[in-house]
């Protein structure tokens, strides 16, 4: 069987930042791509799927609660989706659990040698929780 080369898109979605994150086209690995205002951060999905594709999904993080309930973000991650699937109607869009992941990002942060300083600016973190978000789905996923 072959597998088709093609990016995943990685989304952490915040109210006032997004951050964003894409695989290789062979779906091993994610990098941080940036973080972004909600209306800029289409902006710059266009340019990865129409500069950077093929692009064949899209991965939101999906904000639940330590006991896997909704939380106050996750209607806004909602209608964040909901329009990522009217504008692109050909590129499946997927969620997956972001629970501890900006946790998670700031302690490899911390682990890699980022400065504090550096660690603090603003969007940093979301960058990053975007690259952990799409990392974990591409290992929980392979076959896609």
């Amino acid at each position: 069987m072959t597998i088709s080369k093609g990016r995943i898109l990685g989304v952490d979605v915040g109210s006032k930042r997004v951050g964003l994150a894409r695989t290789d086209l062979l779906r091993t690995f994610a990098s941080p791509i940036g973080t972004f205002s909600p209306e800029d951060s289409f902006v710059e999905i266009d340019r990865q799927v129409e500069m950077e594709g093929p692009v064949k999904g899209i991965v939101v993080g999906w904000p639940l609660t330590p006991q896997g309930k909704r939380t106050t973000s996750t209607e806004l991650v909602v209608q964040y989706i909901n329009a990522l699937k009217n504008k692109y109607k050909s590129i499946e869009i997927y969620k997956m659990d972001e629970r501890y992941t900006s946790k998670e990002a700031m302690e490899i942060l911390e682990e890699s040698g980022v400065s504090k300083k550096r660690r603090n600016q603003k969007g940093r973190l979301d960058q990053a929780a975007a690259a952990l978000i799409l990392q974990h789905f591409i290992q929980a996923y392979p076959e896609l």
